[in-house]
Parts: structure tokens; C-alpha cells; sequence
């Protein structure tokens, strides 16, 4: 007869290879991402220096490093309302209707396609003779055409909308899980007892599906901080568009600045734990 002992070896045998995994790309390179943000580091010929806090100085004092802080933060006025979408989405597809499964289908296409294909894409639709403007001009909302990438103000709010439509199919399939997992007989039962849509939706979707809520919230609000890709691929940092993460991809591939990339990456982990910490706050379980 097989021990406890025995059992659990075989556990680690089995978790070995996701733990190895683990530890190459994810713990490793944390760990010495911490190590570089206190280096001077040598590109040329691989050696560094410590210096301390030198890099978290000049971050602190760089004001292109708070403006890419700021446009991260304003980035997270995407999370509530895709988070919001995906979930009334998941309802209205949470029905066994016919073509339902295709509806679900072409939600979920953009999240699949790749970001540098349906960047070419929306960069067309942003143009100032593209789709958007066109649509805006036949409607009669615009007179005159607009750089919707190149201008300021609004070129943060472009990357958002094409947030939005790669990302709800993502989080309407997590969403939709957390749906079909509800027994039907506590719906059936508000029904009986005359409550409406709205009631249902917010008296006993809202509260059963909070572990999802607290899941997919969390997965939006780190994706938005760490933005990088829809930038690279429409606008390159320009237009008051430099979020955070792009900022250390400026700092490390442009400038070779190692030290300083690793100590600005260092300090949006940091803000994504405490943003992490603060939903689990409010989302999690109530119960002590």
C-alpha cells in the first residue's frame, strides 16, 4: 500500500514540469529584473555596477516617466466598461437560440486575431479618409476629416475603443462560463416570485457570478496598466499616447538604459500588486 509520502512525490513529479516552467520564465526573469533596476548595465559588454537607488531617482524626477504613469492610469477607464459589456453580452448569448453559437463566434474572432493584423486594420478605420470618418460624415456628426491616431486629445480614447473590440470577446467567454455554472431553478424561482430582467440581473446574476467579476476585473486592470502592443502598433508612443510599459520598452530597446527600464518595470508590478490587492478588497469572498 502506497504511504502518504508516495502520494505526495508523485504530486511534485506531476507539478514538476509547470514549476520548472515557472521558475525559467516567470520567477527568473523577476528576479533579475529587480537585480538590473539597481545596475548601471553595460550592453556592450554585459557588465553592471550597483548604484543603489540611482535609477528610482531618475524616474521619480523625469517627467516623461509620470506622463506614461498618467496615461496608464487613464487607460483603466477601459476596465469598467468592457467589464460591463462582456457580462451584459454573456447574458443576451447565455440563450439557447438558433445562430446563438455563431453570435458567439464573431465575438470571439477578434480575440484570436492577431494585434498586428487588426492593427493594420483599425489604422485604416482612424485614417482621415477611413472608415470612421466617412461613417461619421455620412450620419452628419463630422464636417471635417480628423487625425484620430494624431491628434492629443482623443488618440488615448482610439487605442481604448480598439481595446474594447479585441478584448470583450475574451472576457464575454469567461463571463459566460460563470453564467451557465447559476442553476436554473434560482432564476425560475425570481420569476415565480415576479421579479423583473433588471432585478434578476443585478439581485442574483451579479452577486453569483463576483468570483468571475473578481477574476476578470483583475485580468482588465493589469492589461490596461501594462498596454504596450496597441501602441506599438498604432501610434509608436506618439500623440500623448506613452503609457508605462511602453516607457520601459523606450528606456531598455531604444536607449539601452537597462538599469532604468528594469527600475520603471519594477514599480508597475508594483502598482499592478496593489491595484490586485484592492479588487480582492472589494470583489472577494466576504467571508472571514
Amino acid at each position: 500500500m502506497k504511504t502518504s509520502n508516495s502520494y505526495t512525490t508523485i504530486a511534485y513529479l506531476f507539478l514538476a514540469p509547470a514549476l520548472i516552467l515557472m521558475g525559467v520564465l516567470t520567477f527568473w526573469p523577476v528576479g533579475y529584473n529587480t537585480y538590473l533596476a539597481f545596475q548601471d548595465y553595460s550592453i556592450a559588454d554585459g557588465s553592471s555596477t550597483w548604484n543603489n537607488f540611482a535609477n528610482f531617482k531618475y524616474i521619480a524626477h523625469e517627467e516623461l516617466f509620470w506622463n506614461a504613469l498618467k496615461n496608464s492610469a487613464l487607460y483603466l477607464l477601459i476596465v469598467p466598461v468592457i467589464q460591463l459589456a462582456a457580462l451584459i453580452v454573456a447574458k443576451m448569448v447565455n440563450n439557447k437560440l438558433p445562430g446563438m453559437t455563431l453570435f458567439r463566434a464573431l465575438f470571439y474572432i477578434p480575440v484570436i486575431t492577431s494585434i498586428s493584423i487588426a492593427g493594420v486594420v483599425w489604422a485604416n478605420v482612424y485614417k482621415y479618409d477611413g472608415v470612421l470618418t466617412w461613417l461619421l460624415q455620412s450620419l452628419g456628426l463630422l464636417h471635417d476629416q480628423v487625425n484620430w491616431l494624431g491628434e492629443p486629445s482623443i488618440a488615448l480614447y482610439m487605442l481604448m475603443i480598439f481595446t474594447f473590440w479585441k478584448g470583450i470577446g475574451y472576457y464575454m467567454v469567461l463571463y459566460l462560463a460563470g453564467l451557465q455554472a447559476i442553476p436554473s431553478e434560482v432564476e425560475e424561482a425570481a420569476i415565480l416570485d415576479g421579479a423583473n430582467a433588471f432585478q434578476r440581473f443585478w439581485k442574483i446574476t451579479v452577486p453569483m457570478v463576483k468570483p468571475t467579476i473578481l477574476l476578470c476585473t483583475l485580468l482588465s486592470t493589469i492589461a490596461a496598466i501594462k498596454v504596450y502592443l496597441e501602441v506599438i502598433v498604432l501610434t509608436k508612443g506618439q500623440a500623448d499616447t506613452y503609457t508605462a510599459l511602453f516607457y520601459v520598452y523606450d528606456q531598455a530597446f531604444r536607449n539601452y538604459n537597462f538599469g532604468r527600464a528594469a527600475a520603471a518595470g519594477v514599480v508597475v508590478t508594483l502598482i499592478c500588486v496593489v491595484l490586485a490587492a484592492i479588487q480582492f478588497r472589494l470583489f472577494g469572498d466576504d467571508k472571514k
